[in-house]
């Protein structure tokens, strides 16, 4: 198993992460990802809409792994505050430039944890009549989710831990980490 030091960041520092996604692993399973969007939208040149910060590794990767013509925009939300727990609300930071009514959407998605977001993010897309919505997450929860909801187009099921890298970040620390890692399972973020 993989590890690293939490340099510099205050009461984190000293904490052990454990690495939970390879880079060899992640770029798999977006090859895999990759075939099956491009199978499912032939001959159709659906939006990818980016959630930012988090998604922008995964939504790069995707794109450029897809067989098919696509577009891109993106959409800033927060839920997040500071720190590692959902403020419960969600605010709308950027909202999308790119006309989508009759268009197909994929929104591209880091991670989908409690669906707060994801639902506030459907709901948003909807106003806008689009063709068909579609979520498309490198990382999914389902333990943690507190609304129905379900992703087309899921990553990696993962447990209940705090995760960094590949975009995922601790106050905007480590998104640039080429894998995913885990915080230790018994620290009270």
């Amino acid at each position: 198993m993989n590890t690293r030091v939490v340099e510099n960041m205050g009461k984190y520092t000293g904490q052990v992460l454990e690495e939970v996604f390879s880079r060899e692993v992640i770029e798999k399973r977006i090859d895999e990802l990759a075939k099956q969007i491009s199978t499912d939208y032939a001959g159709k040149v659906p939006i990818l809409i980016g959630v930012l910060n988090g998604s922008v590794f995964f939504l790069a990767d995707l794109a450029k792994r897809l067989d098919i013509d696509c577009e891109m925009d993106f959409i800033k939300v927060s839920s997040y505050h500071s720190g590692t727990q959902s403020s419960g609300t969600v605010r709308l930071l950027k909202d999308i430039s790119c006309i989508i009514t009759d268009r197909d959407v994929i929104i591209v998605e880091d991670i989908i944890d409690s669906g707060l977001t994801a639902r506030f993010l459907k709901h948003r897309i909807l106003e806008n009549q689009p063709a068909s919505v579609a979520f498309a997450s490198l990382l999914f929860k389902p333990e943690c989710l507190k609304l129905e909801f379900e992703a087309e187009y899921v990553g990696f099921e993962v447990a209940d831990r705090f995760l960094v890298g590949y975009g995922l970040d601790l106050d905007q620390k480590f998104r640039n980490l080429p894998s995913i890692w885990a915080f230790p399972v018994n620290m009270n973020l």
